[in-house]
């Protein structure tokens, strides 16, 4: 493998040029955001956590590293604008494997317009992609915090198809639709800054919608009702996983919105017309704990999302 510098040329080369003030190459970037707000978040995907070289392409690797960052400006009604990558590389990475990254990352980069500002190179042992990605608001910022007892919960898209892809991808199985969800997950940025104009509180559900409906309870400081049967589920993952397993799937990236009563007609004759798929799930109560109830109205125990520290596998 050549040099650092050298590298990084090559790396950049599949980006477009960023129309910054200064880019890639300088110490820092120096960005010219328009009126209104910044938001910026950082994430990582780390070989054996998130994805394994045996069953992800390059391609894929470079795709996630940036999908996962665009969900999280997503969910909080943001425009992505710029992001930042650093690549830890093991010594066995090929020049060509690198490039390969670089082309499912840049593929997704230009279907959401962020540019590529800067980044980092090193050598580890596993391979790893931390990203910093920055976008703009032009409506206050969609959070945990904003939700109210009565607010209706929605989630877009359909829940649990990246916990079957996973299992289905350690089974020997490399294709299908579970399993393209698993290493192509869609960031739902559109529905985002839509989101923006009606919902009170937002996150993306990576971690299983238990858990992550569990974060948005605590930060609101509201229970919740949740329907199983409402669930949206495509028929693989209702026949292989349930609906609990549904719950408890991570890596799904989509949205779960709370949205007050009065707005949900609006919001959702507008997610029809944007061609955005939302499905009510139940409501946000006074009483501060989660209520999940199956078909037959028997309250079922919140399943464990996944927890870096304390899951061994997603």
């Amino acid at each position: 493998m050549r040099g650092e510098f050298s590298l990084i040329d090559q790396f950049l080369g599949a980006f477009p040029r960023a129309r910054v003030p200064v880019g890639p190459g300088d110490d820092c970037a120096v960005l010219a955001p328009s009126r209104g707000s910044l938001c910026v978040t950082t994430d990582a995907v780390v070989e054996d956590v998130h994805f394994t070289r045996a069953h992800f392409s390059p391609e894929d690797i470079g795709h996630k590293a940036l999908a996962v960052n665009l969900s999280d400006l997503a969910a909080m009604g943001a425009t992505p604008r710029w992001f930042l990558c650093a690549l830890a590389l093991p010594k066995d990475f090929s020049e060509r494997e690198l490039l390969r990254v670089a082309r499912g990352m840049s593929a997704l980069a230009r279907e959401h317009r962020i540019a590529l500002v800067g980044g980092n190179f090193t050598s580890a042992r596993e391979l790893s992609i931390t990203i910093t990605a920055a976008g703009e608001l032009q409506r206050p910022a969609l959070t945990r915090g904003g939700g109210r007892p009565g607010d209706l919960l929605y989630v877009s898209g359909t829940l649990g198809d990246a916990r079957l892809g996973l299992i289905q991808l350690q089974a020997g199985q490399r294709r299908g639709p579970a399993i393209l969800r698993q290493r192509r997950p869609v960031p739902r940025v559109a529905l985002g800054r839509l989101a923006s104009r009606f919902a009170s509180a937002g996150m993306d559900v990576s971690d299983g919608l238990a858990q992550d409906l569990g974060h948005l309870c605590e930060a609101s400081r509201v229970g919740a009702e949740v329907e199983l049967t409402h669930l949206p589920m495509s028929r693989a993952v209702r026949v292989a996983l349930g609906a609990e397993g549904a719950l408890a799937g991570g890596e799904d990236y989509e949205l779960l919105l709370a949205v007050p009563s009065g707005s949900t007609l609006a919001f959702e004759r507008a997610c029809a017309r944007a061609g955005e798929s939302v499905t009510c799930i139940g409501k946000l109560t006074r009483e501060r704990h989660r209520v999940l109830k199956d078909a037959t109205g028997r309250l079922i125990a919140p399943p464990p999302g996944f927890d870096h520290f304390r899951t061994s596998g997603r």
